[in-house]
């Protein structure tokens, strides 16, 4: 089980939560380090964030002067991240809705692969205390993504990812502007199209304790254009573009599987 891991959790007035939340993931059988990025949280959430971190060597803040945005505040994460040696480099929400003791089961799945997605959906719905309207929402946007860029991922919207260093590191970070769904879709997209190897964890997705969602219409909207935006940067193709060293030496294996996946799934969606 690897020991250079980083969790990235931006914040924004989630000071009820966090005490607990880093409690939680300090008390983990397995030792990662957690990187809280928070956006001026008028709460005080960044306050506590730095006497966490005086607590715990194991705790990182990072402040920013503004409320900028989820896909934003991953992106100087990712950023912070690569400039130090972590290998396994995490993506949490801040407010519950990602269990924290489903961290070793993505950090063992990140052993064989480039990135590791929690899904809600793969085998069954798995989320709690959803309105049916938002969780028709979320598995429509799936059935959209897969049907017109070929991503065979039963949950691209999901935001508990597990990235391997290389993954990042064949992204331009700074050219990502999407934010919310959109955000997910893209880094997933991108990596994909690579031909790099992506497994899902399943995960149960429970609505935040605490606080206010901050989903939004706007979020919507710029998730409904950006898988077109993919579809055209990739050329139109619906399947990984070629094939590059992954993990281990089942790269290209794993690539067919996904187009195969994707196919497959294609077809589930249309009947």
């Amino acid at each position: 089980m690897p020991h250079d891991a980083l969790v990235i959790t931006p914040t924004y007035n989630e000071k009820e939560n966090l005490p607990k939340l880093v409690q939680r993931v300090l008390s983990l059988p397995v030792k990662v380090d957690m990187l809280i990025v928070d956006d001026n949280s008028p709460d005080g959430t960044g306050k506590l964030a730095d006497e966490l971190s005086a607590k715990h060597p194991e705790i990182h803040v990072m402040h920013r002067k503004v409320k900028n945005g989820l896909g934003r505040a991953y992106c100087d994460g990712f950023l912070w991240a690569l400039e130090r040696d972590y290998e396994f480099i995490m993506e949490m929400d801040g407010d519950f809705s990602h269990n924290p003791d489903d961290i070793p089961r993505f950090l063992e799945a990140a052993e064989e692969a480039d990135l590791v997605l929690g899904t809600r959906y793969k085998n069954g719905i798995r989320v709690i205390n959803w309105p049916l309207s938002r969780l028709i929402l979320s598995m429509g946007a799936g059935m959209y993504v897969r049907m017109i860029t070929g991503l065979p991922i039963s949950d691209p919207t999901g935001g508990y990812k597990c990235f391997r260093r290389r993954a990042l590191e064949s992204l331009d970070i700074n050219a990502i502007k999407s934010n919310g769904y959109s955000f997910q879709i893209e880094l997933t997209h991108k990596i994909w199209r690579q031909g790099m190897r992506i497994a899902e964890v399943p995960i149960v997705f429970a609505d935040r304790e605490h606080g206010c969602s901050k989903m939004s219409g706007h979020i919507v909207w710029e998730a409904i254009w950006m898988v077109w935006r993919l579809l055209f940067q990739h050329g139109l193709r619906r399947w990984p573009k070629k094939r590059v060293e992954a993990a281990g030496s089942k790269a290209d294996s794993a690539a067919k599987e996904n187009k195969t996946a994707g196919e497959k799934q294609e077809k589930k969606d249309r009947s």
